[in-house]
């Protein structure tokens, strides 16, 4: 896989980077490689898959992002997200939280790089999408030059199609999964330093990347930058990815426009039985630091939230907001 399909992408995030986000996003961005939450294999297998796996084709390119730490049923996993049509299959090496440790899945497989390589070999004797890990550079006392280079020549050597790699250890003893998003410090000079030993292989950066800028700075260094917790709070900032990251024109002009675009899905969703705030509800920074934007948000959270609320809602919404475009006012 070119790594050009990696330069710029947004972070899976759980709660937040569900199907109804991930169409918002894509008025925003077309370019953008684009992530589920995290799925566990045992959800993907006995759960019901057209309400966790369904998306709609706009949301291409699109990566199913999995947890678990067995290679047979990551494999199953795998071909049920390939036949759901997902661009790449992703196995997650990085998840601190504790329900995540508990399984045996997420970041405290980073002690165990052959296991991890194992899932990757089977996964990908199992579907023809790429297959890609995210990680950190370490957990706990591991020494992130050993830690990271274990698990990247294991996986690599697996068939691994690209590495992802929060610049940040996890502590799974002694932080809760919030703090480990921010306390552990931010170590870029190690992804570039792994770019460096892999030189063919495509590695993308996360943790800590604020603006576009910043992921354009990065990619100086490595082949992309994922985008998390900035993509989402300020989803504005996505408008400026295609100009900025692959010189072409944005999908629309300004913010309101996106979200007139995505008039004909909330009609079709709520026709569906589908609430709007469960909608709405990733609209929030939609119009950060514009004027207006608290009456924006107020009006969807007052009137967003009541039963048979309608598309109506949201044009009212909008109607609150000042003309700037939002990257304007940044």
């Amino acid at each position: 896989m070119k790594s050009q399909y990696y330069r710029f992408s947004v972070a899976p995030m759980m709660d937040w980077t569900d199907r109804h986000c991930r169409v918002f996003h894509r008025q925003l961005t077309r370019r953008a490689l684009l992530y589920t939450e995290m799925l566990t294999t045992g959800a993907v297998i006995h759960g019901d898959r057209r309400r966790l796996l369904g998306f709609d084709a706009v949301e291409h390119p699109v990566a199913l992002q999995l947890g678990g730490s067995d290679p047979h049923e990551l494999a199953l996993a795998a071909r049920i997200g390939e036949d759901f049509g997902y661009d790449e299959i992703n196995l997650n090496v990085g998840c601190p939280s504790d329900r995540v440790k508990d399984g045996r899945f997420g970041a405290c497989l980073m002690a165990e790089p052959q296991l991890v390589a194992r899932c990757v070999d089977a996964m990908k004797a199992a579907v023809a999408v790429p297959v890609t890990v995210k990680c950190r550079i370490g957990i706990d006392d591991q020494d992130p030059e050993e830690a990271l280079d274990a698990l990247a020549r294991a996986v690599i050597a697996a068939g691994c199609d690209a590495l992802i790699v929060h610049a940040r250890k996890a502590w799974l003893n002694g932080l809760s999964p919030k703090e480990n998003r921010d306390i552990p410090p931010l170590d870029y000079d190690r992804v570039y330093r792994l770019k460096r030993a892999v030189p063919d292989v495509p590695i993308i950066i996360n943790g800590g990347i604020l603006s576009i800028d910043e992921a354009k700075a990065h990619l100086a260094h490595v082949d992309g930058a994922m985008l998390g917790r900035a993509a989402y709070q300020e989803p504005w900032r996505l408008l400026s990815v295609d100009p900025d990251i692959f010189d072409e024109a944005a999908p629309h002009a300004t913010m309101q426009d996106a979200l007139e675009a995505m008039m004909p899905y909330i009609e079709a969703q709520l026709a569906r039985g589908t609430r709007l705030h469960a909608i709405t509800r990733h609209f929030v920074g939609a119009f950060h630091a514009v004027p207006g934007a608290r009456a924006f948000r107020r009006h969807l959270a007052e009137h967003g939230t009541k039963q048979g609320a309608g598309v109506e809602v949201l044009r009212e919404a909008i109607a609150r907001v000042g003309a700037r475009a939002p990257a304007e006012a940044a």
